[in-house]
């Protein structure tokens, strides 16, 4: 009789932990699987607008064109160098100088000359030569903070072709380089990341108070109805003889 009572006890008290727990924790439970789902059906190539813009340029280096000797290019640069990548950047040369500290700066191939920092419209005729698409002539802004679409190199310009999609294609001053590309797969995409790790605003965070605490209230809730299916479990009566 004092075990019944005691399991009686346990089971209401588990309820009602069940039960405040889901009305708590369900709403965030509801859009952690639908921002889920909706992610999951989204294609990854369109989300990063693959459909759209050829990052990589498809031209190759022409081996038998002349170019400035690399002691020279790392003298020009007058700081210390991790790396040296030669490419072509708008049909030019270029050897890309990556310093210690990490910054990026762009060589003449030919001459070793320092190259200034891409302008506006060789920004735009970057966008232009990768994008897939088909749009009405794009408009160009600088980028000179970070924001919820773009925490990616600083300063950049940003490439905006007023097609169905919205894309923008972000290129790095310094580099030349496409660095980010966004289009409305991509921003809904990066809501519903942002509602699936509660990170509300800069939608990045995935270590917030709120998400760790509702996911260890998710637990608990799974630990309670475990608890109570066992006691809600349908048992064999014992015969007595």
């Amino acid at each position: 009789m004092v075990l019944r009572s005691t399991r009686l006890r346990v089971h209401l008290g588990v309820s009602r932990v069940h039960r405040w727990l889901a009305l708590i924790i369900g709403v965030q439970l509801l859009l952690w699987f639908s921002s889920g789902l909706v992610m999951s059906v989204l294609p990854i190539d369109r989300v990063r607008g693959e459909h759209l813009v050829e990052r990589l340029s498809p031209s190759t280096l022409d081996k038998a064109r002349p170019r400035a000797p690399l002691d020279l290019v790392l003298r020009e640069a007058a700081k210390p160098v991790r790396e040296v990548r030669y490419r072509l950047l708008l049909g030019r040369e270029v050897a890309e100088v990556e310093l210690a500290d990490g910054t990026v700066v762009l060589h003449d191939a030919k001459t070793a000359q320092s190259i200034p920092p891409l302008s506006a419209a060789m920004a735009r005729a970057v966008g232009v030569q990768a994008y897939r698409g088909t749009s009405p002539p794009p408009s160009v802004r600088a980028v000179l903070a970070a924001s919820t679409e773009y925490k990616g190199t600083l300063p950049a310009w940003r490439v905006d072709f007023p097609d169905r999609a919205a894309t923008r294609i972000y290129v790095a001053q310094n580099s030349g380089r496409i660095v980010a590309v966004r289009n409305g797969t991509w921003r809904l995409y990066d809501f519903f990341w942002g509602l699936h790790i509660m990170d509300w605003k800069n939608h990045e965070d995935f270590n917030t108070p709120w998400l760790i605490g509702f996911a260890g209230g998710g637990l608990a809730l799974a630990i309670a109805g475990s608890v109570l299916l066992y006691f809600r479990w349908p048992r064999k009566r014992r015969r007595t003889g």
